[in-house]
């Protein structure tokens, strides 16, 4: 792949979860565990519906969290700071990830759905910790999720982003579609390619996908 595609980015945006650590460290599993736990006690249901209206949400509404907020009106801190209590035991130091971070031109930040204080614990946990201009979580974007338009637009006004000079990595293809449609370039991060679109690159190696940016 040439790094041509790429010569006129600035910004560099980067997803959280299975995104700046790999899926088999299968943190992502620990909050989904807290988060159906947070559904049964909030909503009333067992854990079997739990999951299924976890899903629901997902699909309707993007995340758990956003379906909570519209569907059962869930004060959101109490719910971000318990289903994001979770051990970073998994995850272990980067350095050529981070040497790879840090060589990339311009401006480099997080955003996520999670928040901004449960980011920050990862990227300490994978050695990644003052490599970013900025982290942004979903509390920046007003509780809106990815991949929801308004929720883009909030974070990249307050951080100033120019999407024609700017490329966003995420494991979620469907989160790709809004940077895409921005014309941001967009590099879906996972082990196997999604068919659409708005997934201009590929790569089941986000380190190994930097490094050949930067020759």
């Amino acid at each position: 792949m040439s790094s041509e595609a790429f010569s006129h980015v600035n910004t560099w945006v980067f997803d959280l979860d299975n995104t700046l650590y790999p899926p088999e460290a299968r943190l992502f599993d620990l909050i989904e565990v807290r988060m159906t736990n947070w559904v049964m006690e909030s909503v009333g249901v067992t854990r079997a519906e739990a999951d299924r209206l976890r899903l629901h949400y997902w699909q309707t509404h993007g995340t758990t969290l956003a379906g909570l907020m519209r569907e059962h009106n869930v004060d959101p801190a109490p719910y971000l700071e318990d289903v994001h209590d979770i051990s970073m035991d998994s995850l272990t130091p980067d350095p050529q990830l981070a040497a790879r971070i840090r060589a990339l031109p311009g401006r480099r930040i997080v955003y996520t759905n999670g928040c901004a204080p449960y980011a920050e614990r990862v990227l300490a946990a994978r050695g990644l910790s003052g490599l970013f201009d900025a982290v942004y979580g979903v509390e920046h974007a007003g509780f809106l999720p990815k991949p929801e338009r308004a929720a883009f637009d909030r974070v990249f006004a307050l951080d100033a982003l120019i999407p024609q000079v700017a490329a966003m990595f995420e494991d979620e293809p469907r989160n790709l579609a809004v940077p895409h449609a921005m014309g941001m370039r967009t590099v879906h991060v996972a082990p196997t390619r999604a068919d659409a679109p708005h997934v201009q690159f590929h790569t089941s190696d986000l380190s190994s996908f930097l490094d050949s940016l930067l020759k």
